[in-house]
């Protein structure tokens, strides 16, 4: 694993459907702040096991198959008062892996009402409108992420911003 002692190792899940939009999810009590799934690697996990965990446990599916995988690590740094307040300031942020899953399933088989539950709502953007959305200290990880596999996406021909499909939580009709 790549990264320093005082970042914490973890995944990032870009979960695209098949039409292209990514998965973003709202996080609990920060008023309008989205990301993507992503979480801790467990002692002794590998980083795709622990990328297909996070998607699970936050968002209530595994259906989903992995198209690729971030060739290096990707680390932010957390705004001074979170790194206090999070992991008891044991880490200054995060180092990543990232993953873009296919997602296989449909609307219906996300429930982000977890039984550790992170978002309070959710909805498919085009991969471009992702760094208008994440809060400000992990645009530049988002960026190099999204450049990365931006190519795989356009390369199955899957849309951009003019293609936004919004969905608040609810299943598509």
């Amino acid at each position: 694993m790549s990264g320093q002692a005082n970042y914490r190792p973890c995944v990032g899940v870009m979960l695209a459907r098949r039409d292209g939009l990514v998965f973003v999810g709202r996080r609990i009590g920060t008023g309008n702040a989205w990301q993507m799934p992503q979480g801790g690697i467990d002692a002794g996990e590998a980083p795709h096991r622990a990328a297909l965990r996070e998607m699970a446990e936050e968002i209530g599916t595994n259906r989903a198959v992995i198209v690729a995988e971030s060739a290096h690590w990707h680390r932010y740094d957390l705004p001074p008062r979170l790194a206090n307040r999070l992991w008891r300031g044991r880490y200054r942020g995060q180092t990543q892996k990232w993953f873009l899953l296919r997602f296989t399933g449909e609307d219906i088989d996300i429930h982000v009402d977890t039984a550790h539950p992170e978002f309070d709502a959710w909805r498919w953007v085009a991969v471009d409108a992702l760094l208008d959305l994440v809060v400000p200290f992990k645009r530049d990880v988002y960026g190099e992420v999204v450049a990365e596999f931006q190519a795989i996406i356009r390369a199955a021909n899957w849309p951009t911003r003019d293609a936004i499909h919004t969905n608040q939580g609810q299943p598509s009709p």
